[in-house]
């Protein structure tokens, strides 16, 4: 995996135990056995990293630090499937995500990036805000929305685990920001970048159909008629929201291909992860997943050895005399200048 410039790393990480006066890199790994059952249990003494085939002296970090888990959702003109889906998910974030002492933000994005939520402990405001989303604009700025939920983790008070959860498509549209300085920033802050993204031709499809009730905004939706007189809901069907199907979006696409997949770039280089989703039972399931993989991770650093700046380190860990257990870590990273 590379990228056509040379990317400056990270200064050392603000929550890493490791002391040290020079950057670090900081590896979260998932050790599981051969059924994919998480192992735990370990120490420093029973893995061996490797930096480019090269073992390193590693440090392996017992404090469960707080999370702050920043989600930016694409909200563009393909993405209402998605966000009818994402309405009772808030819980999920706060409680299996980001959980005890965590606190959750949230952002959207499509033609410009917008906060909906500032950091907070407080589920119930998450779940708001996440109801509250509309599809807005055509475009996806991906790069930009990860580059103000870089900069708002940066704010946070030291001893904190940064992480981004994307909620979109794989390619960026029309983003101000460069792939290379949101790497760069990405890496300075040891953040880690999880995705979740779906097919916006299949999305439409898995969505129930609509009355003019749901398209309300949900302060002045009526969920039930509360006397004879009374209001009634909107029962009226509406035609189902097939997004941007036409002939030209989908040629469009195809030319799309050729540009980065930003979620695996970003998931690899930084130790997250990837998944697909379909149906909302899906996008929970995934949630769940990413939830337990966090929360069980090692978190291992070590002080890279420089080398060539701009050149990309592979990273590699191994449980010593276990070759029955898989790790799984980041890909690696860019050495310094």
């Amino acid at each position: 995996m590379r990228v056509a410039v040379v990317i400056i790393l990270f200064t050392s990480s603000g929550w890493a135990q490791f002391k040290s006066s020079v950057p670090l890199v900081v590896a979260p790994t998932t050790i599981t056995d051969s059924k994919g059952r998480y192992v735990d249990g370990l120490t420093s003494e029973d893995l061996i990293l490797y930096d480019n085939r090269v073992p390193q002296a590693i440090q392996m970090d017992w404090m469960a630090y707080p999370i702050d888990l920043a989600v930016a959702v694409e909200t563009s003109s393909n993405s209402g499937a998605v966000i009818d889906k994402l309405g009772g998910t808030g819980i999920l974030f706060s409680q299996l995500l980001a959980a005890d002492a965590g606190e959750t933000a949230l952002i959207s994005f499509s033609d410009e990036v917008k906060l909906h939520q500032d950091f907070t402990g407080n589920p119930n405001l998450v779940i708001h805000a996440l109801r509250m989303l509309r599809k807005e604009g055509g475009d996806a700025h991906m790069l930009d929305a990860l580059r103000q939920a870089l900069i708002m983790l940066e704010r946070r008070p030291p001893g904190r685990r940064p992480i981004i959860l994307m909620i979109a498509e794989k390619r960026d549209r029309s983003s101000k920001a460069k792939l290379a300085e949101v790497m760069e920033r990405v890496q300075r802050l040891n953040a880690v970048v999880y995705w979740l993204t779906y097919s916006p031709f299949l999305e439409p499809f898995t969505v129930k159909p609509k009355t003019a009730e749901d398209l309300k905004p949900e302060a002045e939706r009526i969920k039930v008629q509360q006397c004879a007189t009374c209001p009634a809901p909107d029962d009226t069907p509406v035609p189902p929201d097939l997004g941007p199907g036409d002939p030209i979006y989908a040629i469009r696409e195809l030319m799309r291909l050729h540009q980065p997949d930003l979620s695996s770039l970003f998931t690899k280089t930084t130790g997250g992860r990837t998944l697909n989703f379909l149906k909302k039972n899906g996008l929970e399931e995934a949630i769940q997943l990413m939830g337990e993989e966090v929360h069980r991770q090692y978190i291992l650093s070590f002080e890279p050895k420089g080398g060539k700046p701009g050149t990309f380190h592979t990273i590699q860990v191994a449980v010593k005399d276990r070759p029955e257990l898989q790790a799984k870590t980041r890909e690696g990273y860019w050495a310094l200048p």
